[in-house]
């Protein structure tokens, strides 16, 4: 599974925006020169993001857009439903989903996974807000727990065979 380029972009862009919170303006074309983005596809995911109030826009020479909620208040699972729309592996466990539209409904033996997969994820992406991604050290902890990294390192798995 891969994260889109609108998703991957829009986040981008709104990190910028969360690092000039309360400084003023910031426009899309200083977001595309620092993020190395193309300022066309930028636009485009502006669009949707203002219709839905996390940014909003100011015209003239020194505009630009700022975020309407401190970055604090405002989840990557917010960004990234207003680019994409509703983050769901497959179609079955959206939220929009119809019961009996799949004729493998009632015996599908994958569907849990796919809930499941979809809990988790939504639960990372509604768990971390903009604040998170752009202070300067974004606790790991938050995404990881530290004994399942050391569990998982090829060292840790050295360390155990070394000893049996």
């Amino acid at each position: 599974m891969r994260v889109s380029s609108k998703a991957h972009y829009g986040l981008r862009m709104m990190t910028e925006f969360a690092k000039a919170y309360g400084r003023g303006p910031l426009s899309l074309a200083e977001v595309a020169r620092v993020e190395h983005l193309p300022l066309a596809y930028l636009e485009q995911l502006a669009a949707p993001l203002r219709r839905g109030g996390l940014i909003e826009a100011t015209r003239g020479a020194h505009g630009g857009y700022v975020l309407c909620h401190r970055p604090a208040d405002i989840t990557v699972l917010d960004v990234i439903t207003l680019v994409e729309g509703e983050v769901a592996p497959v179609e079955c466990v959206a939220h929009d989903y119809e019961a009996g539209c799949c004729v493998r409904e009632t015996d599908c033996a994958s569907r849990t996974l796919w809930q499941r997969l979809k809990q988790s994820v939504d639960a990372v992406l509604s768990g971390t807000t903009l604040a998170e991604l752009v202070c300067e050290r974004p606790p790991v902890s938050m995404f990881i727990p530290l004994e399942d990294v050391r569990d998982h390192s090829p060292s840790s798995h050295v360390h155990e065979a070394a000893h049996v």
